[in-house]
């Protein structure tokens, strides 16, 4: 074997995130499906909202929706689809999936659509944002990370590329 075969390698730098977005994203009352086999089900519709992107802005656009499964008393797995149209009329599909966990009364309240203190809970997502739009063509190609807090009427989301 070569000498290089034998050189220990050091593991990669871990990431670095580089700030992207703030979503407000507003929300109607949920539609409760009730206890299936992926949990507690809920649709929540998705009626508009504000983006602020580093050099950017967009709305977000009614029609999407939150998919919830409230899985235990203090898990829920979210997915949320809608799109966003930035200022100059672009369009970017967003696609974010959440875990977001809590003591079981927390959860109970965020459930009912209660006011919480953000710091008891635990909401990170991993959206995923494509478009045909030529100045944000990079972002198709990058992974993103975010911390979400949900209020009664909307949830807000700070989006960060993994850099």
């Amino acid at each position: 074997m070569s000498e290089a075969s034998h050189q220990a390698w050091a593991p990669p730098a871990p990431p670095t995130l580089e700030f992207f977005a703030t979503l407000s994203v507003q929300v109607a009352p949920a539609h409760e499906i009730g206890q299936t086999p992926a949990g507690n089900r809920r649709i929540i519709p998705i009626l508009g909202g504000q983006v602020q992107g580093r050099g950017w802005n967009a709305r977000v656009l009614p029609g999407g929706a939150d998919f919830q499964a409230i899985v235990t008393p203090t898990l829920a797995r979210l997915d949320a689809r809608y799109l966003l149209e930035t200022e100059a009329g672009e369009l970017i599909y967003v696609c974010n999936r959440a875990v977001r966990t809590a003591a079981p009364e927390v959860t109970a309240r965020l459930v009912r659509g209660e006011p919480v203190d953000p710091a008891q809970v635990y909401f990170r997502c991993v959206p995923t944002f494509e478009t045909s739009a030529p100045g944000f063509a990079w972002i198709n190609e990058r992974v993103f990370v975010g911390s979400g807090v949900r209020r009664p009427d909307r949830v807000e989301i700070s989006c960060f590329n993994v850099l």
